[in-house]
């Protein structure tokens, strides 16, 4: 079965339904921006959002009441801070309570390798002399049957859909993408679905330093959006935007300010090319 090609909306409304567990990933660069985006535009809410270092997309989708549950390995706006639309869904349940369950990031890993593998929970060498397994009842010690060793277990990531962005698809839904690939590959094979926005549509995938091909038979959609990482960087596109990062403390501080910022430049937007424009205006 090969990938189909549709534009970003009718993916999102097709893959992404209210309630379900969704994760979009891409580490440091290729994060599914524009997709998060739809997923906003369209109201998707009470969503289990998965994801290694939430970074500014779920800081925007937690904002604009996406998100119930949130699983994740460090967030903060990386160089920056604190991501506040999320501390204030913590400590002041605005705009919905939202509940964590809180990993490191060889622990959200293991965790998509184990789902990519159809087991029920990953195992690591973790954890030890921290306290976070006394805040997170998803952290659990096994021993091992051959060693008698005390090892880390959490469970398995199946996401009802994962979302990344890649550099290119080609005509057949291969998709490839290079750089750093974090957990790209095991988050796509853990779940039920996978939607892929790439920066171009190619004949034919020419090899990459360290890169990654996904067959189309495990991709079911495929997006063409061109700048759809932005603000984060694509290797090879375009670099991350850091006065974007550095100016979005100030935005995602205040609530009001914050719902009149996303109100002007993602619910306005008939897509992820206004959005773009618009901050593509700004830096120039």
């Amino acid at each position: 079965m090969s990938a189909r090609f549709l534009s970003l909306a009718d993916a999102v409304a097709e893959h992404v339904q209210d309630g379900d567990c969704v994760a979009l990933e891409g580490f440091t660069h290729l994060i599914p921006f524009a997709a998060g985006h739809e997923i906003i535009r369209q109201r998707r809410h009470d969503l289990h959002l998965v994801r290694m270092t939430p970074d500014l997309v779920y800081d925007q989708m937690i904002g604009m009441g996406c998100a119930r549950k949130l699983t994740f390995s460090w967030g903060g706006n990386p160089g920056v801070g604190s991501l506040h639309r999320l501390r204030d869904a913590v400590e002041r349940r605005w705009p919905h309570p939202l509940q964590l369950d809180e990993h490191s990031h060889a622990g959200m890993a293991a965790a998509f390798c184990a789902g990519a593998a159809r087991l029920p929970f990953g195992v690591l060498r973790g954890y030890l002399d921290t306290d976070l397994p006394a805040h997170n009842s998803n952290i659990r010690r096994v021993q091992c049957p051959f060693t008698g060793e005390s090892l880390a277990a959490v469970p398995a990531i199946n996401p009802d859909v994962t979302i990344l962005h890649a550099q290119c698809a080609d005509r057949q839904g291969n998709v490839a993408l290079h750089g750093i690939v974090g957990a790209a590959r095991e988050a796509a094979l853990a779940a039920k679905s996978l939607l892929v926005t790439v920066e171009e549509i190619v004949e034919s995938l020419s090899p990459a330093m360290n890169g990654m091909l996904l067959p189309h038979w495990v991709v079911d959609a495929v997006a063409h959006c061109p700048g759809g990482a932005y603000p984060s960087y694509a290797q090879g596109y375009y670099e991350r935007d850091n006065a974007f990062y550095r100016d979005w403390d100030a935005i995602a501080r205040d609530r009001e300010v914050f719902l009149a910022w996303m109100g002007e430049h993602v619910l306005n937007s008939a897509d992820h090319r206004g959005f773009l424009g618009s901050l593509l205006e700004r830096a120039a």
